[in-house]
């Protein structure tokens, strides 16, 4: 069977890991280090943390943003269930705003879910698509909404406006007006999970972005202090001669990457702009070659005037079906042994958002994207004869469910 997304391991990430291990020290170290300055070089963002996940990313900077009990959220109803968390993990209540056609948040939603408990906007990349960053400025930027907006803290008086991070969990590598994903806004997270353009197995990385009136490298210094229990001195540090006597300044997470997950990273990353990134867009390129010529087939959005993905699935949805074929659709296309699959469910369908009053039936759109796509997968081990038995095997798949 053509797997759906195998991570990427060739020989300089086997060396990079062996060079971690055979130097002695394999938690948080000098390859997250550079890990963090590749990111960095690969965004045009000047500070950025490693850290053990995206979802720890996002929690962490929504605690430091002072997000807690009674607060409100706004996040997309179409999205993985780790931006929802992040909040609710807080004490914090997700407001949900439904998709557009292009699967992220529907921008003309949101001025009327924001309230006087707005404290954060989340907007999310679906697939490596930008959302619409500027329109989400323009709106938390007009007097009405800045008046609506009530800060409870020193750092949400300084902002003096809804935060605005967004979950690049799967856009690292794609642009905005000419603008690097992790550059967009206020802060961005990336995912480093072991099914991303660029893994980890696991991690994350949060790129700061805040306007001058914060100071990044700062902060920097304060995130990183609190992924490691809110200790003054790292592992690294305290291992140098003389350096044992650290203090714990803040109640802090255990957040923090470690050198050998970085190592696969590292390798990765330092190759991605150049072959990884551009094999993932001829794959899809080629799909659009196949797919364009169907008559029944819609694609994905890639590439405008503004914007251009970041190649880390393809969503194809299918016209004229009802979930129920699109189930079937992809039990043909298993037995043709090529493995396919959704992204995402919206979150109120499933339980635990069904459970605190979420009803699908307000997110019309969301539901529409949901019930006819079926995700292919975007890889660099895919060969053009991989491509080509993904895309036949679609297409039967496709005519032995609706001709029948």
């Amino acid at each position: 069977m053509i797997p759906f997304s195998p991570p990427y391991i060739d020989k300089d990430v086997i060396n990079e890991v062996l060079d971690s291990l055979n130097s002695g020290w394999i938690t948080t170290g000098p390859k997250v280090k550079s890990l963090e300055t590749e990111v960095a070089d690969l965004t045009g963002v000047k500070n950025v943390l490693c850290v053990n996940s995206a979802t720890s990313a996002m929690m962490l900077m929504l605690h430091w943003f002072g997000v807690g009990k009674g607060d409100e959220v706004i996040i997309p109803a179409y999205t993985y269930c780790a931006t929802a968390l992040a909040v609710m993990h807080l004490g914090a209540v997700p407001v949900m705003a439904d998709a557009d056609e292009n699967f992220c948040m529907d921008v003309s939603k949101i001025k009327n879910l924001i309230t006087e408990r707005t404290k954060a906007i989340v907007p999310v990349d679906i697939a490596g698509y930008p959302c619409d960053y500027d329109e989400i400025y323009e709106i938390i930027n007009e007097p009405g909404v800045k008046k609506l907006f009530k800060p409870s803290n020193e750092t949400q008086t300084k902002l003096g406006r809804i935060f605005v991070m967004s979950d690049a969990a799967h856009s690292i590598g794609a642009v905005y007006k000419g603008k690097e994903s992790g550059s967009l806004c206020d802060v961005s997270v990336f995912s480093f999970h072991a099914v991303k353009n660029v893994t980890t197995a696991e991690g994350g990385a949060i790129c700061l972005n805040l306007p001058e009136e914060f100071d990044n490298s700062e902060l920097y210094k304060w995130l990183r202090l609190l992924s490691l229990n809110g200790q003054t001195k790292d592992a690294f540090t305290k291992s140098l001669g003389g350096n044992w006597k650290y203090d714990i300044v803040y109640p802090g997470f255990k957040i923090n990457l470690n050198d050998l997950c970085a190592a696969v990273g590292l390798a990765q990353i330092r190759k991605y702009s150049g072959d990884l990134l551009l094999r993932r867009k001829n794959i899809f390129e080629k799909y659009n070659s196949f797919f364009s010529k169907t008559g029944w087939a819609q694609l994905p959005p890639s590439k405008d005037k503004f914007k251009e993905t970041s190649y880390h699935i393809y969503l194809l949805r299918i016209k004229d079906i009802s979930e129920e074929q699109r189930d079937r659709i992809i039990e043909e296309i298993n037995k043709r042994e090529v493995a396919v699959n959704v992204h995402f469910i919206p979150l109120p369908m499933l339980t635990i958002f069904r459970e605190r009053n979420f009803k699908i039936e307000n997110f019309p759109k969301s539901y529409d994207n949901y019930s006819r796509v079926i995700t292919l997968p975007v890889y660099p081990q895919l060969s053009d004869d991989d491509v080509k038995l993904i895309t036949e095997s679609v297409s039967d798949s496709y005519n032995a469910v609706i001709k029948s």
